[in-house]
């Protein structure tokens, strides 16, 4: 059984793998990787013009990028290569030009190979901008080799 240190430690450590190799989040979406711990993630994103739909607000497929990147982080921080079986999204307030989004993913439920997990971002004002669940599979192999 691993230590809470341990898991940590190596939630960290499969965090910053895949977000250097995450050219998606990191370099086309400009996301910053806040946090990564067992089961859990934290992610940001300023609202660019680039994000902006017809309406001038934040396109919902952003959102939905920033809250699936961050399921992504959670599910897969334990080292077990996850990938979503599914998912879907409430969008609860607009995002505006400049706005600062903040997404949070906590695991539900972990059980076998699957998973459920909550994704909740907010904005610069703490105000909940879309509620996000994804469930989860395992797959083969392990996101970083372990010592």
């Amino acid at each position: 059984m691993m230590s809470a240190v341990d898991a940590t430690t190596l939630a960290r450590k499969v965090g910053e793998a895949m977000f250097a190799a995450d050219t998606a989040s990191r370099e086309f979406m400009q996301m910053e990787l806040l946090a990564c711990e067992p089961g859990r993630a934290r992610m940001r994103m300023k609202v660019r013009e680039q994000h902006l739909n017809g309406h001038k607000i934040c396109h919902g497929g952003f959102i939905f990028t920033l809250a699936d990147s961050t399921f992504a982080f959670a599910c897969n921080s334990r080292n077990h290569n996850t990938v979503a079986a599914g998912c879907g999204i409430e969008f609860l307030k607009s995002a505006r030009l400049g706005d600062e989004l903040t997404c949070e993913g906590v695991e539900q439920v972990h059980s076998g190979r699957h998973g459920v997990y909550d994704m909740r971002v907010t904005n610069q004002h703490g105000e909940v901008v879309a509620l996000f669940r994804g469930k989860s599979a395992q797959i083969q192999g392990h996101v970083i080799e372990e010592p």
